[in-house]
């Protein structure tokens, strides 16, 4: 029996959530990347934290980290090279309900969106 999946700790919902390419086919299925993965790559990518890092930041193992990770880049890869238009939502997330120590200085937090840093 699998175990359940954990839920992952982000520190803010992505304020964009859709990109679209300006030549499209309308018949195309789009991209769907989950808020994880894209909480992942910003850790890693964005931020330059380490896979570790990542993990404790979003309370998930680093074995995890890198599953996501490696899904991910797939998918971002997938719509660049095909064209196709990338959609941002869904997984099993959990957003931080008050600051933490890890989210010092952090301009993406929940909690200093709408605040002059």
């Amino acid at each position: 029996m699998a175990r359940p999946n954990k839920c992952r700790c982000i520190c803010s919902m992505p304020q964009v959530t859709e990109f679209i390419p300006k030549k499209t086919s309308s018949i195309s299925e789009p991209v769907v990347l989950g808020v994880d993965a894209f909480e992942v790559i910003r850790l890693l990518d964005y931020k330059h934290l380490t896979q570790e890092q990542c993990a404790v930041r979003m309370n998930i193992s680093r074995t995890t980290v890198t599953r996501i990770y490696e899904e991910g880049r797939r998918k971002v890869a997938q719509a660049l090279v095909e064209g196709r238009r990338l959609v941002i939502e869904g997984g099993d997330v959990m957003v931080c309900a008050a600051p933490r120590p890890e989210c010092a200085g952090e301009t993406h937090c929940c909690h200093r969106q709408g605040k002059e840093n």
